[in-house]
């Protein structure tokens, strides 16, 4: 037990050094707990992970889907991952009682591409796809962050954005392709809302307020691109979208829609004209 005294008595000199080498242990430890933190916070880098989730306005069982992508796209669950929400809404539940407003025949197009490729039945909501390279109801988290933690693993190529603009109703800009690319690999690009709320009144949803993030509301097939090669966008922006509200995400797929190679996003400009260079590589 340490015993301190008042001034002209004598103290215990063991307790005060067994104090001292205590101080300076705890110094020591607090110091290079800092220094690992601040090394882990610098060394991760974070790989860019698509997570594409196909549903509808109409399709009762989407909702918890719709917040499930939500919640990663807000927290973010993998260390390694940056994860790139797409919220795409198909059109083939549009006869049923409600038609979307987000619906596209596009969307549904590159669903019924995954159903062959997954070897599926036919297409259905909700549906996730984690970097092209697996597929899962969209409600399972457990199976997502799966998927997130091994698409993370795989390095991505590098791809850049340039000269990204405004000009009139549409966004133009151009796309450095990675140096090595796989024949037969595909180049897209998506506008993307941020988010949205809609009042269903009809169908399945009928009466529920349906809150959305990441909408896809364009998208295009670049081109089949080259090594190397320059290739340009060019996104019709929607009428009731503004452009300064939405994003822009690119990304490279392997040939038949398959696993996802090079991933970048980036905002639009804040006004017509050219917007800062976005690039995303390998970590």
């Amino acid at each position: 037990m340490l015993f301190l005294h008042r001034p002209g008595s004598r103290i215990l000199l063991p307790s005060l050094l067994l104090l001292a080498v205590a101080i300076a242990a705890g110094l020591l430890l607090h110091r290079v707990s800092n220094a690992l933190a601040a090394e882990s916070h610098t060394a991760v880098a974070r790989t860019p992970v698509i997570v594409e989730l196909f549903t509808s306005e109409g399709c009762s069982s989407c909702p918890p889907a719709d917040a499930l992508l939500a919640r990663l796209q807000r927290e973010q669950p993998v260390a390694s991952a940056e994860v790139l929400a797409l919220e795409e809404h198909v059109d083939y539940w549009d006869g049923l009682g409600w038609h979307d407003r987000f619906s596209s025949a596009d969307i549904t197009a590159r669903q019924s591409r995954y159903a062959r490729r997954f070897q599926l039945d036919s297409n259905y909501t909700p549906q996730m796809v984690v970097d092209g390279a697996a597929q899962f109801v969209g409600i399972d988290r457990g199976q997502a962050v799966r998927a997130i933690t091994h698409a993370a693993r795989t390095p991505k190529l590098a791809l850049s954005i340039q000269a990204l603009m405004i000009d009139g109703d549409r966004i133009a800009g151009q796309l450095a392709v990675p140096s090595t690319v796989p024949v037969g690999a595909d180049l897209y690009a998506a506008l993307v809302q941020p988010m949205a709320s809609t009042q269903v009144m009809r169908g399945e949803n009928g009466g529920h307020t349906l809150n959305h993030v990441s909408i896809v509301r364009a998208l295009q097939h670049v081109a089949a691109v080259r090594s190397g090669s320059v290739a340009d966008l060019s996104l019709v922006i929607p009428k009731d979208l503004a452009p300064t509200d939405a994003r822009i995400v690119v990304f490279l797929q392997g040939k038949d829609q398959g696993p996802i190679l090079a991933a970048v996003s980036s905002p639009l400009p804040s006004k017509p004209g050219p917007a800062p260079a976005a690039s995303a590589q390998t970590p």
